[in-house]
């Protein structure tokens, strides 16, 4: 399979990542590095075009293997900041002492579970840990089954929950073709007040009108014999790109899943633990789960993950069902993820995402008067969508645009990534410490990135006759490499279709060689 074809197969949300060494130019640095890993990993997904080679963390900051330093505005996995001092030496203390399985008794992991269990609301009380996100969604949806009696599950439309058998299935976004779909699922399309079917200030009653979708999808697997064993959703939906939910969408929506006989299953792998400004994202909603599933953040680069759920439901499941896990919750995990929790507490991370994320929405939101490409800015505390544009009336995606700004914007020292259905949503994700200051430089950095890329093919020398010969690509990555060969045979011009991502080296190359770009995008 060719490069183009690869790039083609994957959701546009990865328009700015790479899984092939022959889209990289020669003059990329590390591109000895780059093909050891293809020929020795599988599945290797790596972002930029210009890839960077990181070796230490501190903080909001991390730095490359030539010093320079990034502020970190991606990552989830360093929740409370990269290789925080509580959290490594929770960590490195336990490790001298012993690491083992759960299957013995140790205090670390009963401490751990009751402190979580106590942050979580209603009868949320009772803790089976795992490693990843993609183990606790696969154990919640094993526990819904054998609860509920029924196989069906309920999906957001362009949905993401993890890689086994069964989660990747649950997750839309990597099977866009819904005849193509398993029987025991069924999507139904995201509240998205913004593009969705119903929008904010074109429709009323938003709730109940994306809430009733759900009515469909119970009656088609009723209809399939598969019955609703649960509706699964991230609360924040990053995959569909930071969208906020009308205010009791999701009371309309338990109340039908508990009523066809399922259950509720909050997926706070990318909501939880602080960062929307409330402790778990469920929770700006006025409604508890069945189930809470954690995953990567709760343990700060560690692999600690768990489900939570009540005493009622974990008895049923436990009664017919044998759950142990070897590495979930032995002493070092447990240590280190109790560690994370009192750094959330002790410097109080709740009200710094719900303060910095409103002062950094304020200004986002202030940024898009300068910018007529930033249709909307959206989300809750420290998880944040801009959504791209070509026309604030249209809505037409600016795949193009936000595919390049990732390496702008790393470019400059700031680590950004994007989101969304149509790849074109800027996703502001930092580590839950973040400042105003750090907000500061983020918003000053993206005014001067989106001002130049805006419109590359008006820069400084962009000029081409209008006889001059021009070629068309519809799809893929323009690289250094094409550029040369396109000169070669006489070239001065090319349009290039939306979703086509053109390398930051690709651009400067573009230049040197009096190439014109110009995108042409579909009324």
């Amino acid at each position: 399979m060719s490069s183009d074809n690869k790039k083609s197969a994957r959701p546009a949300m990865l328009g700015a990542a790479h899984t092939d060494a022959s889209e990289y130019g020669e003059n990329v640095r590390n591109l000895d590095m780059i093909k050891r890993r293809q020929k020795y990993l599988g599945g290797s997904i790596l972002f930029y075009h210009q890839p960077v080679n990181l070796v230490r963390g501190e903080g909001v900051w991390l730095y490359d293997d030539e010093g320079n330093r990034y502020l970190d505005c991606y990552n989830n996995v360093a929740s409370v900041g990269h290789c925080h001092p509580h959290v490594v030496d929770a960590l490195t203390s336990q490790a001298k002492l012993i690491n083992t399985h759960s299957r013995y008794l140790h205090e670390n992991v009963i401490d751990y579970a009751e402190k979580l269990a106590g942050l979580m609301p209603g009868n949320l009380d009772v803790c089976m840990f795992v490693c990843t996100g993609t183990e606790a969604n696969e154990l919640a949806m094993r526990i819904a089954r054998t609860v509920s009696g029924n196989q069906g599950a309920i999906v957001m439309e362009a949905s993401y929950h993890g890689n086994s058998t069964l989660i990747d299935e649950l997750s839309t976004a990597a099977h866009p073709i819904a005849s193509q779909r398993p029987e025991h699922l069924v999507a139904v399309e995201p509240p998205n007040t913004y593009r969705g079917p119903f929008r904010k200030g074109e429709h009323d009653n938003l709730a109940a009108r994306y809430a009733d979708l759900v009515d469909e999808a119970i009656a088609e697997l009723d209809k399939r014999g598969q019955g609703t064993a649960a509706f699964v959703c991230d609360t924040i939906f990053d995959t569909q790109g930071s969208l906020e939910a009308p205010k009791d969408y999701f009371t309309k929506v338990y109340e039908k899943v508990r009523a066809a006989g399922g259950l509720c299953i909050a997926d706070e792998i990318q909501a939880g633990l602080c960062r929307t400004g409330t402790w778990w994202g469920f929770e700006h909603y006025d409604v508890v789960p069945d189930i809470v599933t954690l995953g990567k953040p709760m343990g700060d680069g560690h692999p600690v993950a768990a489900v939570v759920t009540t005493r009622e439901i974990a008895e049923k499941f436990t009664s017919s069902a044998v759950y142990f896990n070897t590495f979930a919750g032995n002493p070092v995990s447990a240590a280190v993820g109790k560690a994370v929790l009192e750094v959330c507490e002790g410097e109080k991370l709740v009200s710094n995402c719900a303060e910095v994320g409103r002062y950094l929405r304020q200004r986002l939101e202030k940024l898009a008067e300068r910018h007529a490409i930033i249709g909307d800015v959206r989300g809750q505390g420290l998880f944040l969508g801009i959504e791209l544009v070509h026309d604030r009336k249209t809505k037409q995606p600016a795949s193009d645009i936000s595919s390049m700004v990732p390496d702008a914007m790393k470019e400059k020292g700031v680590i950004m990534g994007m989101t969304g259905r149509y790849g074109n949503i800027l996703k502001v994700r930092p580590p839950l410490v973040f400042s105003k200051q750090n907000a500061d430089q983020v918003v000053e950095t993206l005014d001067q990135v989106l001002s130049e890329l805006a419109n590359p093919a008006e820069r400084p020398g962009a000029t081409a006759s209008s006889s001059a010969q021009v070629e068309r690509v519809d799809q893929g990555v323009i690289t250094e490499r094409m550029l040369e060969k396109f000169a070669a045979n006489g070239c001065e011009r090319i349009q290039v279709s939306p979703g086509v991502v053109i390398t930051p080296l690709a651009i400067d190359k573009a230049r040197s060689l009096k190439i014109v770009i110009e995108r042409v995008f579909i009324n």
